[in-house]
């Protein structure tokens, strides 16, 4: 008797310890303010959407008004309002001036998450010293940007999170993706330093390392002029459910990885496996992308075209979907 008043008494107790950690999983976002950089579109939206749908008041920034207001009408259908702002993260004053505007409309701050970025696919030949500073200037110094402008807030109100969007492409680089992988090493060298120092004041940096995802990132992705054959095979391997993640699926792992305040937290099985691989293998991993490399094709041309160019020249696919699709297909 006395064994099964102490089975049923754990029995009760570890239920009600998972409702009360669900109930206050469900709750986290309430009332919560964030910003999030670069969602117009792509992750970045499919992020704000699910926030708005926990109860965070939300503000969005990107570079062009249009595609903001275009944002602004998709989530308006989630009840509350959405703030919006035009910012180029690479901008220091601008930054500034988001987040003084930030404060003064909602009143205050608690999570940054910086997904603003680009991606340029090419060989190392085609690439300018202007294509490795742009992308330095956007994945790494816009990502500090931001983060440097709201520490001294965070500290003053003693709390306050930051989620830094990277990628497996900043633990692993890879070909053809060079300014990319440099500006991700940074970012993640960036996140996961300031994640240790930040932490004795109440501030939780976490650092999302996302696989490829279905977010249709080959469009206003930059590709070497004239190389159609790359450009199909990035669109090929972007869409593959097997070697992708949903934007979806990647949006509700990160919202938990932002609750439990983890330090770090790797989004999609093909990329553990590829940092497992890599670390324990080094060699190996530089010797399988050598042989991948020598399969890419590749041209002679240095221009960087975008790839939505490349997509209307190869019948005007993107322009032929549907609605619900096509905003998907703007990533970043």
């Amino acid at each position: 008797m006395n064994f099964f008043k102490v089975f049923t008494g754990l029995g009760l107790a570890i239920l009600a310890k998972n409702f009360a950690t669900n109930t206050f999983k469900r709750g986290y976002f309430k009332s919560k303010v964030v910003l999030i950089t670069g969602a117009s579109k792509g992750l970045g939206l499919v992020l704000a959407r699910e926030l708005l749908k926990e109860g965070a008041s939300v503000a969005i920034c990107a570079r062009k008004e249009d595609e903001l207001e275009r944002a602004k009408r998709e989530l308006s259908r989630y009840g509350k309002d959405v703030h919006t702002i035009v910012c180029d993260v690479t901008n220091e004053n601008q930054v500034q001036q988001m987040i003084l505007d930030i404060l003064d409309y909602y009143g205050g701050l608690d999570i940054l998450v910086n997904n603003a970025g680009i991606i340029q696919v090419a060989p190392m030949h085609a690439f300018k010293k202007q294509d490795y500073e742009k992308a330095m200037n956007v994945m790494y110094w816009g990502m500090a940007n931001t983060t440097l402008e709201v520490i001294p807030y965070f500290r003053e109100q003693g709390a306050g999170q930051i989620v830094n969007i990277t990628s497996v492409g900043g633990k692993v680089s890879m070909p053809h993706l060079l300014p990319y992988d440099a500006s991700k090493f940074a970012a993640v060298g960036f996140s996961e330093g300031s994640a240790a120092e930040l932490r004795k004041d109440g501030i939780y940096v976490t650092t999302i390392i996302p696989g490829l995802m279905r977010t249709g990132s080959f469009v206003n992705a930059d590709f070497q002029k004239g190389n159609k054959k790359e450009f199909n095979l990035f669109r090929i391997l972007a869409n593959l459910p097997l070697a992708t993640i949903s934007a979806e699926k990647a949006a509700h792992r990160i919202l938990n990885a932002v609750r439990d305040k983890r330090a770090v937290k790797v989004i999609g099985i093909q990329a553990r496996m590829l940092i497992e691989l890599h670390h324990f293998f080094p060699n190996l991993t530089v010797k399988l992308f050598s042989l991948v490399n020598k399969q890419i094709p590749s041209s002679q041309e240095r221009e960087i075209v975008k790839g939505s160019e490349m997509e209307t020249q190869q019948g005007g696919h993107f322009r032929s979907m549907g609605q619900k699709e096509k905003e998907n297909y703007q990533s970043f």
